[in-house]
């Protein structure tokens, strides 16, 4: 996969304030206020910063936590994870393989097949509708 670099001045320019912070400045945004968190239609999530696929529909289910969580990516290559001992906790970051972009974490406490939860910010993500 061919990378995609662009200066944090690039990538302020394109993207707005919200965006900004959670996908380059690794923030989180609130729980329960992204406008993919309940979403159910049929599609594919893309990467808001480079437009990488992400993840399918077919693989969301509603955790509960507050934010988009899927049980896999669309494909491994997709993302890279990254140990995170940030805020007192240990846990595992994704981010986009193709930008970088900070897209949230992956638990192990999600449903079969895989039993992983990638919680994801609704604002890393772009949704297309399958044609």
């Amino acid at each position: 996969m061919e990378k995609l670099e662009k200066t944090l001045e690039e990538w302020k320019a394109m993207l707005d304030p919200e965006q900004y912070n959670v996908c380059r400045l690794k923030a989180t945004e609130r729980p329960h206020t992204g406008k993919y968190n309940r979403h159910t239609d049929d599609g594919v999530y893309h990467c808001i910063c480079c437009g990488e696929a992400l993840f399918d529909s077919k693989a969301k289910f509603d955790s509960g936590c507050g934010w988009p969580s899927f049980y896999q990516p669309i494909a491994e290559r997709a993302m890279v994870e990254i140990r995170d001992t940030s805020h007192g906790m240990i846990r595992t970051e994704v981010t986009c393989a193709r930008c970088d972009a900070h897209l949230g974490h992956v638990f192990p406490d999600g449903p079969p097949p895989t039993g992983l939860r990638y919680c994801i910010n609704s604002v890393c993500l772009d949704f297309k509708p399958r044609a």
